[in-house]
Formats: structure tokens, sequence, C-alpha cells
């Protein structure tokens, strides 16, 4: 059995040419902010891109089909979600099934990754990734992203893992698997929400130089590369200010009994409720801004800047 990924011919057309791709991902669409404000996103990432001299395209599977660069339709679908009709969290174990359902299914970085990779795109734009989570020595909850960026050849350009997360458990575990990662313009590990972790990063100083190391990196038989770019400064939060939510969001959901896939919206949310909104603002900020530096390192890449 064959699977045919469906790609948007504006897509299709820069890949032929050699032309810089962005990949984006459709869970931040369909499992992130409320309708409208996640169409809003949707929108102002695709333009960043555009507008930074790149095409791109946002990959989720729409009625069964794996589809990389939506239409504005099925993007608007997506956006539209309520209790009865929400498409499916796709992680890379998901796909098969969400397929073989026929169904529409919202790809986190895992899948997204997958697919922008089967589709030819090398570069991907998100907020953060996922990683080992706190206490995972009990758990073993440890996110797909990781294993996708040890085997994917794929440039994934983030403000580092999500705050929640265990931060250097997560690096320890990407630098076990071969993942180079990078700070843009930096030296330290960004911690999603904040500008600074304390953990140290190989600083990269322009796109250029990405792409030289990418292409090295590629040359010498690795997979995934994370580029980290701390969220713009004006949005960022205090490091101190948000480990403290985190550990009252954790001893929430611990007392509220979630686990499992539930456990990193429950916190999220339960830190936007913390924050009095900041952390949301600075989500939207930062992804935005990975978007655009993202086309930068594509067109990089590319060969076109």
């Amino acid at each position: 059995m064959s699977i045919s990924i469906a790609i948007a011919p504006d897509v299709q057309a820069a890949l032929d040419a050699g032309r810089p791709v962005v990949a984006l991902e459709s869970t931040v669409i369909s499992h992130g902010l409320p309708y409208p404000h996640n169409l809003e996103l949707a929108r102002a990432m695709e333009q960043e891109v555009r507008d930074s001299g790149a095409v791109p395209a946002t990959i989720g599977i729409v009625a069964g089909v794996p589809t990389v660069g939506m239409d504005e339709v099925a993007i608007e679908r997506f956006a539209r979600t309520d209790a009865q009709h929400r498409p499916s969290k796709v992680s890379r174990r998901d796909l098969g099934y969400v397929i073989a359902q026929g169904g529409d299914g919202a790809t986190t970085v895992a899948a997204t990754m997958a697919l922008a990779h089967l589709a030819g795109v090398q570069v991907f734009a998100t907020g953060g990734i996922g990683g080992v989570h706190r206490g995972a020595r009990e758990s073993w909850d440890v996110s797909a992203d990781l294993t996708e960026l040890a085997h994917t050849p794929i440039v994934v350009v983030c403000a580092g893992a999500k705050a929640i997360l265990d931060l250097p458990a997560t690096l320890e575990y990407l630098e076990t698997s071969g993942v180079p990662v990078l700070g843009w313009r930096t030296n330290e590990f960004p911690a999603f929400y904040s500008r600074s972790s304390g953990l140290p990063v190989a600083q990269a100083s322009d796109a250029t130089f990405v792409a030289r190391a990418w292409h090295a990196h590629r040359a010498l038989g690795g997979a995934g590369m994370l580029l980290t770019v701390p969220p713009p400064a004006e949005y960022a939060l205090d490091r101190v200010v948000v480990e403290a939510a985190t550990e009252r969001a954790l001893r929430r959901a611990t007392d509220e009994g979630v686990h499992g896939p539930a456990v990193t919206p429950f916190l999220l949310a339960a830190l936007a409720q913390e924050t009095g909104g900041a952390s949301v603002r600075a989500n939207v900020a930062l992804l935005c801004q990975n978007a655009r530096v993202a086309a930068h390192i594509a067109a990089a890449i590319a060969g076109v800047l």
C-alpha cells in the first residue's frame, strides 16, 4: 500500500526550483489558542515566512490525506474547533491510524517533521519542542519529538523546550542522540518563555553559519538539528517567576490526577492563569519570530542569501 502526500502547488513549485520552504505545524491551530486567535496566529506565521522570502507549508492530515501546505479552507476548519469536532492531536505513532480513519489530524513537532521530510522540506518552525518530563524517572514520559530529531533530517527552529519540562535532562537526551543544539546569537539554551536557562549551547552568529553547519552535519550522516531562538525580550518572562508558576501548576496536575498526553495542555493552561495571560502573549510572539528566523535559515540553506 502506498500513501500519497498532497503538496500544495506553490510549495511543490518552490521545492522543484530549489527555493526556500518552511514547514509549520497544525497542532498550534487546533490545540493551542481559542478561535479566532488561533486562525490569526496561523495566518501571521505564514505571512512572516512569506515576508522573509520563503514559502510557508502548514502541515496536517486533512480528511485522511497527509498535506504539506494546507489551504485557507483547511486551516480555518482546523481553527474552528469545538467539543464535537476537533482534529486529533497526531504524533509520529498516530499518523497511520488517523490516515486509515480518514479523519483530520493536527500534527505535533514529531509528525510535522516526518511529513515535511517526506516532502523534501528541510526547515521547520515551531514554538517549543517536547522533551523529558519532570519526574520521568518514574513515568518514562519522554516526548517523541526527541526520537524524531534523532532520526529525521530537518532543522527545527524553536524557543528551546517547553518550560514545564526537565531542561537539563532534555539536553542530555539530545546529546546522547547526536542532535546538535545551536543558539541563535546566544550561547545559552532558551527556556521557552524565558531567554535564559543557565544551560550552555553552541552559538550560531547568522543564517549562513547555520546553513554551513547543517550541510556539514548532513554530509557526515547526521539527522535532525535544533536551532534555539530566545523569545523577544519585550515579551520574555522572568525565569524565576515561570519556575514558581510551573511548580504550582505541577502540584495542581498531581492533585487532579492529570497524566499522559493531557499533562502538557493542562500545564500550559495553568501557566496562562498563573501569569495573567503573559505566557500566551510570549508564546504568540516567539512563534512569529521563529517563523521569520526559519525563513532566513531556509534561504541560506537554499543558497539564496
